[in-house]
């Protein structure tokens, strides 16, 4: 018998799981109760917020995303809790100066964070230098993660190459991030097996079932020394989300992998939330056709959120007939831009890009102003060059940044925190509003007629009457 080597797992069902299946609508109280369970359980970590939760809390849920994070963190005793961080996108969508990257790792960590995943769209890991290093400073866990992806330069030493400068810089450990569900059973035994000869680093692998291979792509990739898997609790598992945790659990029993998870608290934990997964499927929240396997995912090598992005920009042109047109346009123009990854926000600019280029009947008659960013280097370096002929045309005769992108940033904390004085009740105010202006803006307005409501309430107390 082998070596005993139990796998562990990271729990995403309090983000990923929600933000694949249902638009990262699960409101805060619905996580509350269950809390004390999942900190039994012996998770590794559990992935909690980052990603899109701190913009859907302040929009759709009209929450406060750190109010968020100090309640889970007061639940979960024992569990370490994980974020995931776009690097100098911390979790907006455009480049911000250090000073704003280092505040934001630092409140993180402060309101509860412990390990914090950071990723970049083109794997150019000079837009994650900042955030790894003010991770370390504040004493939390850098795990750098590198995006997935297919193409001429990505092979074996490219990742193991990554893997060694990930090192270099002071990574606590190392994802894979297969976010299109790319990664088959067998290319995983072989990467695997090559991070794991190149770095000394612990090694995570997070995927999504969308093309239907995931469980046994944790299968292989756990045979192969993998250190860490993400899973989702089985209501909310699946499709677009991640593997589920109790039959990842259930697989690797009475291996040398065995978790020693106990299936008994899973499965209160799973009864728990089939409740809310049921009433998400009865209001369309979540819609059964995620749920199904996309293996176009494989086919086209292109993620299942970029196509159907796609599909509805060629619907409201009425030019669904030119589908396949754009499908075959989609590696050209990723060629043209380097080969990127296809993560957020790269995937969105080169679909956007291929259905111009298809609808005009010529190539690059129409730029958007992403695409001219990425040709201008904005977003970062690619692990190719950029195509001349279709630089010349896009952006003629303009200068070409080399440097890293934050290099061009004065620092802005003093003068995000001088436009939103009026409404700081926190620190982390400065934060929240420094990524989505507005948005933070209406979320400030509304927290503070909620407020003034029950001062009011309260008020009346004193006559006699008691707040509702």
């Amino acid at each position: 018998m082998a070596e005993k080597k139990p796998i562990k797992i990271t729990e995403t069902i309090l983000r990923d799981a929600h933000q694949s299946l249902i638009a990262t609508r699960m409101p805060t109280e619905l996580m509350l109760p269950i809390l004390d369970k999942m900190d039994k359980v012996g998770y590794h970590s559990i992935e909690c917020w980052g990603g899109a939760t701190f913009d859907a809390s302040l929009r759709f849920l009209k929450e406060d995303p750190w109010e968020r994070l100090r309640k889970i963190k007061d639940g979960v005793k024992n569990t370490k809790l994980q974020m995931l961080f776009r690097g100098q996108n911390i979790l907006g969508y455009r480049h911000y100066a250090d000073d704003v990257v280092e505040y934001f790792v630092q409140k993180s960590i402060a309101n509860g964070i412990d390990i914090i995943r950071i990723f970049d769209c083109l794997n150019d890991i000079r837009n994650l230098e900042t955030a790894v290093k003010a991770t370390n400073k504040e004493g939390g866990h850098a795990q750098i993660a590198l995006s997935y992806t297919l193409g001429d330069a990505y092979t074996l030493d490219y990742w193991k190459d990554m893997a060694k400068r990930v090192e270099d810089m002071g990574a606590n450990s190392l994802c894979i991030k297969d976010m299109a569900g790319l990664l088959v059973p067998y290319k995983a035994t072989e990467l695997v097996t090559a991070l794991k000869s190149a770095t000394k680093l612990p090694v995570q692998l997070h995927t999504h079932y969308t093309s239907g291979v995931a469980g046994m792509t944790y299968l292989k990739a756990v045979e192969a020394g993998v250190d860490v898997i993400d899973c989702a609790m089985s209501p909310l598992a699946m499709g677009t989300s991640q593997p589920a945790t109790e039959v990842m659990v259930e697989t690797f029993k009475g291996t040398p992998y065995d978790t020693g998870f106990d299936q008994n608290l899973l499965a209160e934990i799973a009864d728990y939330f089939r409740p809310y997964r049921d009433e998400c499927l009865a209001n369309g929240l979540l819609n059964p056709k995620v749920m199904g396997v996309d293996i176009k995912t494989l086919l086209y090598q292109v993620p299942g959120g970029m196509l159907s992005n796609m599909v509805s920009q060629l619907k409201e042109q009425n030019a669904e007939d030119k589908y396949y047109d754009v499908l075959q346009e989609i590696p050209r123009v990723r060629k043209d831009l380097g080969e990127p990854p296809l993560v957020t926000p790269s995937s969105q600019i080169v679909g956007t890009q291929a259905v111009f280029n298809v609808l005009m009947g010529e190539r690059y008659k129409m730029a958007t102003k992403e695409t001219k960013a990425v040709l201008r280097g904005e977003y970062g370096q690619t692990v190719k060059p950029f195509n001349k002929e279709v630089q010349d045309k896009v952006i003629p005769g303009e200068k070409v940044i080399t440097c890293r992108p934050a290099d061009l940033l004065e620092n802005e904390l003093d003068k995000i925190e001088g436009e939103m004085k009026e409404w700081k009740q926190q620190d982390e105010d400065v934060l929240s509003y420094a990524l989505f202006p507005q948005v933070a803006t209406d979320f400030f307005k509304y927290r503070q007629a909620q407020q003034e409501k029950v001062d009011v309430s309260v008020a009346d107390t004193k006559n006699g009457a008691y707040p509702v």
